[in-house]
């Protein structure tokens, strides 16, 4: 599995992060079937949250799973993020400190290696996220900070009081959710395809070392289904196959390695819990998709270059 550094950080980190949203899906075996599996990939990235499963179910299921213990926890890399609760988003300081202090309890470890804010928050009053992030890092909490479905705006307003660097920004991106590129093509002209929707994100995160963790990577829509073999996307998928008969892999492994051919040195979250598309999506790794591929993909998908 390649490695990437992640934001400015000195961590390394595989370009595939695997997603545990759905971990409660399996049984205690399966879960840890899967987390082996993953880690024999060298995908030992697993993002969480404190509300995957409710309440957290997610993050003790996935402890309880591989029996967590110190020798264990060196051998992965995990991420979790807070700020949503029922009818609402919160990054005062003392959710956050009890968000961490709930997600570690859960993980059965003493530290994150990264906490994202999780959506953001109209009422944050910054001063207070700075406080809490220099609480949790300075007692070991946390070992790195970021955001998700932030707006260049938002994260200036943040970076203006957090000391520590945003390493990451977890934004819904695929191959037929990809306004963050499609508004970039048609700077300047009268479409649809010209309205910003994204503040420039994909640039401002390059030019700030910001990671761009794509999730949801085989949606259309918002959680409307995969694209992947969906009728509704007939040339997509013969354009995705064919590519896909010339590498010898899966659909699923060219449409992860489409992501990971920007430049931009994304880090996908994966959401499947079935094993062998896991490793599908890791073999992506080892794909680098040439520039007409690429293009054809996007265009494929219906999108039109101007």
């Amino acid at each position: 599995m390649k490695t990437i550094k992640l934001g400015t950080s000195t961590l390394e980190v595989p370009v595939v992060a695997v997603g545990c949203m759905r971990i409660n899906s399996l049984d205690k075996a399966g879960a840890e079937r899967f987390i082996q599996t993953a880690m024999e990939q060298g995908a030992n990235f697993f993002d969480h949250a404190d509300i995957y499963g409710g309440e957290g179910k997610c993050e003790e299921i996935f402890a309880d799973a591989i029996n967590m213990n110190d020798d264990v926890r060196e051998s992965m890399i995990l991420q979790s993020k807070c700020g949503i609760r029922k009818g609402m988003f919160d990054f005062s300081k003392e959710h956050i400190l009890q968000s961490v202090d709930g997600i570690l309890r859960r993980l059965r470890t003493d530290y994150l290696d990264v906490l994202l804010l999780h959506r953001p928050d109209t009422l944050v009053e910054p001063e207070e996220v700075a406080e809490a992030f220099d609480t949790l890092a300075s007692s070991g909490k946390v070992r790195h900070f970021g955001v998700s479905n932030q707006n260049p705006m938002q994260m200036e307003l943040l970076r203006k009081y957090v000391k520590q660097p945003l390493v990451a920004n977890q934004l819904q991106l695929s191959i037929t959710n990809s306004t963050m590129m499609t508004s970039g093509f048609n700077v300047n002209m009268e479409n649809a395809a010209a309205v910003n929707r994204d503040g420039s994100v994909l640039d401002y995160c390059r030019l700030h070392d910001i990671t761009i963790q794509p999730w949801s990577p085989f949606q259309y829509g918002f959680f409307k289904g995969v694209f992947l073999d969906n009728e509704e996307f007939p040339e997509l998928n013969e354009t995705i196959n064919a590519v896909a008969a010339n590498y010898g892999v899966s659909n699923t492994t060219i449409a992860m390695a489409w992501l990971l051919r920007h430049p931009a040195k994304m880090q996908p979250v994966t959401g499947t819990m079935n094993i062998d598309r896991l490793i599908d999506c890791c073999k992506a790794s080892d794909i680098t998709l040439t520039r007409e591929e690429w293009y054809e993909i996007y265009r494929s998908a219906g999108n039109i270059l101007p």
